[in-house]
């Protein structure tokens, strides 16, 4: 009877990784190529070719709401009363994020504004711990700016009667207007 010579561990393990990879590339192959489930009862869009046509990333998203018209141009925070929704918008004037927020008892007046302090943590006017505070202006003695709840929740109910001017976002919303909103940056509310 003849030994058989034992095979070394890598040469499984080599052979087991280029199965597993030509296995991903023909399940891969066939995804592209197959068939695609469709939902029966789901009208679909009629496709249409137009120069200014762009592809979106899926047929369920939903476009982003668009810059308002009249919050001016450039590098900016734009802010919309009506919307309760926030824009960080590039020097292109490309928006790059856009956001709900939670308003408090107090708005600023539609206007033009920029960041005039900055603070890194704090205790709202509501007792709740937060964040990432950007101050844009002040309305009848109460500061208003933009900060995030340290647990990341929305603010409470304030107290009857109390005025606040927090402008609440999620935490990740809020470390992106921190990290864009330095001293200095023109915020813009609208209506």
């Amino acid at each position: 009877m003849r030994a058989v010579p034992a095979i070394p561990s890598w040469a499984w393990v080599s052979g087991l990784t280029a199965g597993a990879i030509v296995a991903v590339a023909v399940l891969a192959v066939r995804a592209e190529g197959g068939p695609q489930p469709v939902a029966a009862a789901t009208p679909r869009p009629s496709a249409s070719a137009t120069a200014d046509a762009k592809p979106s990333a899926s047929p369920s998203a939903k476009a982003p709401a668009a810059v308002p018209d009249d919050s001016g141009t450039g590098r900016r925070i734009v802010y919309s009363l009506g919307d309760r929704r926030v824009w960080l918008v590039d020097a292109s004037d490309s928006p790059r994020r856009t956001f709900t927020v939670w308003p408090g008892t107090v708005s600023p007046d539609p206007g033009a504004y920029e960041v005039s302090s900055r603070t890194e943590a704090t205790t709202g006017s509501d007792g709740v711990e937060i964040e990432n505070i950007v101050y844009f202006t002040a309305k009848s003695g109460v500061s208003i700016g933009f900060s995030n709840a340290l647990d990341g929740s929305s603010p409470p109910p304030p107290a009857e009667g109390a005025q606040t001017g927090g402008v609440r976002m999620r935490a990740a919303d809020g470390d992106a207007l921190w990290a864009f909103g330095t001293a200095g940056t023109p915020v813009v509310v609208v209506d």
